[in-house]
């Protein structure tokens, strides 16, 4: 079947909303190419899980595709038409497994040489739709914030090499109280501006406690669903011949009731089955978890605000020990998670400083319960050092 064979009947096993959408411009979806039309699909048939920022730019993505004239589409879409398919990819049942057949096409992109072809064709569409549609710019200056060293009670090597040279780093600061107070600031920063999904609180650890507004994900909070998921995993990974695709999958296909996730918030909880089923040992390291999930929100939801604590995760081990025992009874590596959550925080705000309106947010991070921190901020000088007093409260305030 080509786009152009494309019926409403099609999408009857989509989601109500992604139903709506797809069936609204199927019109556009039957004049594009096959390979485009798929990857489109992979998205938009999780519509009614995406996050309200997704939800606009597929809109908006449509609407552009729709509003092309003949002669715009051919342009746009050329590199796309020039792949050559099989007809047995062509006969799949792709509208109603995009995903899978996105799997499928990638491996024959592989084998027929066309991969970079077809990469080609996807960074140029991007271009133009990123000239065409430029992201929207966040309600309020971003801040992001990350606490490191959970557990650690000295350690004399350099911390934040990587961010002092963008931002102050200070090596005199209060540590009193300041988890506590960096939560009720962006606890704050939510009730100002409560919009849904664009304050965050992830945790490696227990959460603390925050203000209702704030989005928190935390790893321990997970427990049962990570078990459940591993409970799953094992005879999957002990059967003869289960690769990394084949276990990718059958991870694809396992739902937040299958795992006892049922929070009331089924975006939130697709959002946090994906962390387990998509990352790569997000399951049993916890460092790893709130890497992952910091990008992935950053990357999806685009926060205006983001606290992220790295607590310590289990020592590393051969893999098959790792996914046998119980989380609970694993010995902790507070030193090795320490200088883990070092390198997290330079990646978290890389990934922050992608978003739009990255001249103007700021970011700070902090080794907890310890009296080192580097705030970086459109004002803050960049590679200073201070050693006069501080405290958190300050640093907060100096990234506006």
């Amino acid at each position: 079947m080509l786009p152009r064979d494309l019926k409403p009947e099609h999408f009857t096993k989509y989601p109500p909303e992604a139903r709506k959408l797809i069936t609204d411009h199927l019109e556009t979806l039957r004049v594009l190419p096959l390979t485009y039309v798929a990857n489109l699909l992979r998205e938009a048939i999780e519509y009614d899980f995406r996050f309200p920022v997704e939800r606009r730019e597929l809109e908006k993505e449509l609407a552009n595709a729709g509003a092309l004239t003949p002669e715009q589409k051919r342009e746009w879409f050329q590199g796309f038409a020039a792949i050559a398919l099989s007809a047995e990819l062509e006969k799949t049942d792709w509208p109603d497994r995009p995903a899978r057949f996105v799997e499928q096409l990638s491996a024959f992109l592989w084998t027929t040489h066309q991969l970079d072809a077809f990469r080609k064709a996807a960074l140029d569409y991007a271009d133009r739709l990123s000239r065409a549609l430029p992201p929207e710019p966040p309600p309020v200056p971003r801040l992001g914030i990350a606490v490191i060293g959970q557990g650690v009670t000295a350690y004399e090597d350099p911390l934040f090499y990587k961010l002092r040279a963008h931002g102050a780093y200070f090596s005199r600061v209060n540590p009193d109280g300041g988890l506590e107070l960096l939560l009720n600031a962006i606890g704050k920063r939510a009730q100002d501006h409560p919009i849904p999904y664009r304050h965050w609180y992830i945790d490696g650890g227990s959460a603390g406690e925050h203000a209702p507004e704030l989005t928190c994900v935390s790893y321990q909070g997970l427990a049962t669903v990570r078990e459940a998921l591993l409970h799953r995993m094992r005879p999957q990974i002990d059967q003869p011949g289960m690769g990394p695709e084949a276990l990718r999958t059958f991870l694809a296909q396992v739902t937040p009731e299958e795992l006892g996730l049922r929070t009331g918030d089924p975006i939130l909880d697709r959002f946090q089955v994906k962390l387990f089923t998509e990352g790569s040992g997000t399951q049993i390291f916890s460092t790893t978890f709130v890497q992952w999930a910091a990008r992935e929100a950053l990357r999806r939801a685009q926060p205006c605000t983001m606290l992220v604590r790295f607590t310590p995760r289990q020592r590393q081990k051969p893999m098959n020990e790792l996914l046998s025992e119980k989380q609970d009874q694993a010995e902790l590596d507070p030193v090795g998670s320490l200088i883990d959550a070092d390198l997290g925080a330079y990646y978290n705000w890389i990934n922050q400083q992608r978003l739009s309106g990255e001249e103007h947010s700021s970011f700070l991070a902090w080794f907890e319960n310890h009296s080192q921190a580097v705030v970086i901020g459109p004002t803050i000088p960049r590679g200073t050092e201070s050693r006069s007093e501080t405290n958190l409260a300050q640093l907060v305030a100096w990234t506006g």
